[in-house]
């Protein structure tokens, strides 16, 4: 209704005139004849009601059919439409539409050619990212095999490289798998620990050369989630707990139940965050001023391991002293009325809870 109102109100002053001319020849008539005035005083009233009425339908009529010719033409700028808009609108603007038509059709067709590029261009890196992970796996089956002949520096350097190639190449994948339109997500059981002990079976060269002190407070307690994203995530945090780790090494994980999720809690005893640090640490490309060792960082880490709780409906809580360690809560909503569905494999279930964040016990 509103906008019907709008519409009308572009063409008040034509329609003032037209009531003010009605009322000049009415005036006139009661001048002339003051009882014919009298007499069709009231044929006057309703006919000038009747063709206000008339004009107003008339033009919101109008308006409609051409603003839906217009938005028509907007979404599919081709000629057919264009024609279409034309039919709609005044000939003093027919010059001005066909520009915009010449204007939006050269757009649109630079955003395909565009677009096709960005689509080539990602599938060239995913397709690199996989085929990187063939030599990866032939140098860690290498290693794994001669360990006992490689001398210890060596090893440890290897090692070394072999983890820090891993975690682009995961990283690459998985904001590849971010940006991607159809997401392949697998929820299912999780066994908390099993997942925390292959990531730190993984990590291992690299914990043992640092000589970390590793505290497992995890029972026998199942998570519902996707395993790849939540190895990825886990995966994020220990290798930053690794790089940015105290002269004596602590990496403590626990994990408890409270009213309304499930909160897995990893802490260290590194260099930490400073706080004026702390609100930005999730945000793309962000390193922050805390110290020497954040210089080579990218800030990609924790922005993808954001993004992935987020895809995965688990909530991320920081919190950190400068200089006095760094702990990041993982909260996974409880879930209820687990039940396979008919028609496919996966899981369905219902959240009971928020994906607020979760406070530090």
């Amino acid at each position: 209704m509103k906008h019907q109102v709008q519409s009308i109100l572009q063409y008040l002053p034509w329609l003032l005139l037209l009531i003010g001319v009605d009322g000049f020849a009415a005036l006139l008539l009661w001048l002339t004849d003051a009882q014919a005035f009298y007499s069709l005083s009231v044929v006057i009233l309703l006919s000038t009601l009747l063709l206000f009425s008339v004009l107003c339908y008339v033009l919101v009529r109008q308006e409609q059919k051409k603003e839906q010719a217009f938005f028509a033409f907007l979404y599919f700028p081709d000629e057919y439409h264009e024609q279409l808009l034309l039919k709609a609108t005044a000939q003093a603007q027919a010059d001005a539409i066909r520009c915009l038509g010449r204007i939006l059709r050269d757009k649109q067709t630079a955003y395909t050619g565009l677009q096709e590029q960005l689509n080539d261009y990602e599938e060239y890196v995913e397709s690199w990212a996989h085929e990187a992970k063939t030599p990866l796996s032939l140098l860690t089956l290498l290693l794994d095999n001669r360990r006992d002949e490689l001398p210890a520096p060596s090893l440890f350097k290897l090692d070394h490289i072999r983890n820090r190639i891993q975690e682009s190449v995961d990283q690459m994948l998985f904001y590849a798998r971010l940006k991607g339109v159809r997401k392949d997500y697998l929820f299912e059981s999780i066994r908390i620990r099993t997942c925390v002990e292959d990531l730190l079976e993984d990590y291992k060269p690299l914990l043992d050369e640092k000589r970390f002190e590793i505290v497992c407070m995890i029972g026998d307690d199942t998570v519902y989630s996707d395993q790849r994203g939540l190895r990825f995530l886990l995966g994020q945090i220990i290798s930053n707990s690794i790089k940015y780790c105290a002269q004596k090494p602590k990496l403590c994980l626990r994990f408890f139940r409270k009213d309304d999720c499930s909160v897995l809690s990893v802490t260290d005893n590194g260099i930490g965050v400073k706080s004026c640090d702390l609100p930005y640490i999730f945000e793309k490309g962000f390193t922050g001023d805390s110290g020497d060792g954040r210089k080579k960082a990218t800030g990609m880490g924790l922005y993808l391991a954001n993004e992935i709780a987020k895809e995965l409906n688990i909530s991320l809580h920081a919190d950190s002293e400068w200089g006095n360690g760094f702990t990041m809560q993982l909260s996974f909503p409880i879930v209820d009325n687990l039940q396979k569905c008919q028609n496919d494999s996966t899981y369905c279930f219902q959240y009971t809870a928020s994906k607020s964040s979760t406070p530090l016990s």
